[in-house]
């Protein structure tokens, strides 16, 4: 078999053209060395564009590499590359066809899905990023970014909360308030309606701190866990939040994260400040 020289294969999708482009590449891998040419024709969307990429796969009789979810598109591919004897290939069309014969479904075919996916997935990845680094006030940089913004004093789930809306796309920075110390002031140059406080009743924060204290194997934990501690960390957070009366208050006491995130969720929604490829809240 002679080795090809200055071949071309021709992606089309009516998405990016990544998921046909690597497919093809790894496939390749598989027939050694070949001087190959890829050229990628991307958002293919009507019989039109099919046309004339059929006409410049014809001139050297190029490999048509597809992933078309329309099949009216698929099989009008099909017929113009038959006319014109240029080779092809469709990726994505028999795998269609068995994903619903055996669900017993048929495909949506929009194009675009899976960029939609990869999309809204890396947004995700990049929201719990940005809270981890940002979590417990570590990191005051690009807090401008945020699209929330919790404060509260320790073990009012400021973190686990975080990290919640995190996976549904929400880029979270989480603040202590801690008697005796300034609130940076970045706080205060942000959208102010993107910045919530929380609170829970004395007796509930007393005992989830003793929990904690026991859990790490320090019983004798001083003042953390004490009540008139406790108190007075509550009544200071409560003079904070008396002095930015703009911050609405979520009362965490006896409530699952899921509860107080759909308060959230639902309050910022009202202001029109949800962020891009969030989860939508489902309802029971």
């Amino acid at each position: 078999m002679s080795k090809s020289s200055d071949r071309r294969i021709i992606i089309v999708s009516d998405g990016t053209g990544d998921t046909a482009a690597q497919m093809t590449k790894a496939a390749m891998v598989q027939f050694g060395n070949h001087n190959v040419f890829f050229t990628r024709y991307k958002h293919v969307r009507n019989e039109a564009q099919i046309e004339a990429i059929c006409a410049d796969a014809a001139v050297n009789r190029d490999l048509l590499v597809f992933t078309l979810v329309s099949p009216g598109l698929r099989a009008y591919l099909h017929s113009q590359a038959r006319e014109r004897s240029v080779p092809c290939v469709d990726l994505l069309g028999p795998a269609l066809a068995g994903l619903a014969s055996y669900f017993g479904l048929e495909a949506k075919t929009i194009p675009g899905l899976l960029h939609d996916v990869n999309e809204a997935y890396h947004h995700r990845l990049e929201a719990m990023e940005y809270t981890l680094s940002h979590d417990d006030g570590r990191n005051l940089l690009a807090l401008e970014k945020a699209d929330l913004i919790i404060l509260g004093i320790s073990r009012t789930s400021k973190t686990p909360l975080s990290m919640y809306l995190s996976h549904q796309g929400w880029r979270v920075a989480n603040i202590p308030l801690i008697k005796g110390f300034e609130l940076p002031p970045e706080i205060f140059e942000i959208d102010q309606r993107r910045v919530i406080g929380l609170t829970t009743d004395p007796e509930n924060l007393a005992t989830i701190r003793r929990a904690r204290l026991e859990r790490l194997g320090q019983d004798q934990g001083g003042e953390y866990a004490d009540p008139d501690r406790v108190n007075e960390e509550i009544e200071y957070a409560d003079e904070v939040f008396r002095h930015n009366r703009r911050w609405p208050i979520f009362n965490v006491t006896g409530k699952a994260l899921e509860e107080t995130a759909s308060e959230i969720i639902k309050l910022m929604a009202s202001r029109r400040l949800l962020p891009p490829n969030s989860e939508p809240q489902r309802t029971k």
